[in-house]
């Protein structure tokens, strides 16, 4: 089967970054599902392992990870999932990724591709709505009933549209955004937030000059070490600032007065860590696939760079490593 992948670590600009290749078919595990992939999108997670993965049989690895396709086979443990049915998935780390025809993947972290969405558009959600809604519940385990406020540092990216839309649909809490141009903003508040402050100075003067209270839960998806500081004196008493950026170290002690806490989310630790709670994401996936068949969710897709090739795929890497997507970038199968 066809396959794009990377053999070493090369800037987007570099044609050789990726390459097209010829490679076999999956082998299935026992619960694991043969996908024909339909449509891909793409996170920061693509770009970060194209730069730095060496494989280390020298042949090239297989990159990405949000997909939405047909099953056209499973292993012999399979029950979700049969035959013939659509799903949507954000695929395992530490497995081959889904720029390819056909991939193999879990059952457990897979859902139902939501029926009012084209392959495409469901594509452009799992990664994403996984990411937020791991670190609204499990992480930050704020209440679906309380009173209060979320700030969501990057309203416009992809984690941040969805995270926007979960905290509307399913909680009570006040959802507050940050943007720094016009049409993020926009974007912001077309997705649901009830306020968007401005992220390219302190945040914490930003919320106090638009007359917020103090979040109870902080939800920092971009830039955390430069806005560590402002958000640790933003944070609420006893609240909780929860991140899934990458960075050399904070100054974590300054939480400790309001003996506020700090948490992680990584969306691949489920699978990565085979826990025992894995099929969490399949049970989160049906529920964001029922949200958005009622009309509670929609897709954050805002480009479909056409079918999956090299040069496709690089333009979409180089987009994404400009900092200006808005939404989610998608391509479709081979």
């Amino acid at each position: 089967m066809k396959a794009i992948g990377t053999t070493g670590p090369r800037p987007a600009t570099d044609p050789a970054a990726l390459t097209l290749f010829d490679t076999p078919e999956p082998d299935l595990r026992p619960r694991d599902l043969l996908v024909e992939v339909k449509a891909v999108s793409l996170n920061p997670v693509d770009t970060k392992v194209r730069s730095s993965r060496t494989p280390e049989d020298g042949q090239p690895s297989i990159l990405g990870y949000d997909a939405s396709g047909v099953v056209i086979d499973t292993g012999d443990e399979v029950s979700l999932f049969k035959v013939g049915d659509e799903v949507f998935y954000a695929g395992q780390i530490d497995r081959p990724g889904s720029n390819a025809e056909r991939q193999a993947v879990d059952e457990r972290i897979v859902g139902p591709k939501p029926k009012s969405l084209t392959f495409a558009e469901a594509a452009a959600l799992p990664l994403t709505v996984i990411t937020a809604w791991e670190l609204l519940f499990d992480r930050l385990k704020a209440g679906k009933d309380e009173d209060e406020t979320l700030l969501i540092v990057g309203g416009a990216g992809g984690v941040g549209s969805a995270l926007i839309q979960i905290a509307r649909a399913v909680t009570s809490l006040r959802v507050v955004a940050t943007a720094s141009r016009p049409d993020t903003r926009q974007w912001c508040l077309d997705l649901g937030a009830h306020a968007v402050v401005d992220h390219s100075g302190p945040l914490d003067e930003a919320l106090t000059a638009a007359g917020e209270r103090a979040p109870k839960y902080i939800a920092s998806l971009t830039h955390t070490q430069a806005h560590f500081e402002a958000l640790a004196r933003a944070v609420g008493v006893q609240g909780v600032i929860g991140c899934i950026d990458d960075f050399k170290g904070l100054p974590i002690e300054l939480l400790k007065q309001k003996s506020a806490g700090f948490v992680w989310e990584f969306m691949f630790t489920r699978s990565l860590e085979q826990t025992p709670d894995m099929i969490a994401q399949h049970q989160l996936l049906s529920e964001v696939s029922r949200l958005v068949d009622s009309g509670a969710l929609r897709t954050t897709l805002t480009e479909n760079l056409g079918r999956l090739s090299v040069e496709n795929l690089l333009k979409g890497h180089r987009q994404l490593e400009s900092g200006s997507t808005i939404g989610k970038v998608a391509l479709d199968g081979f």
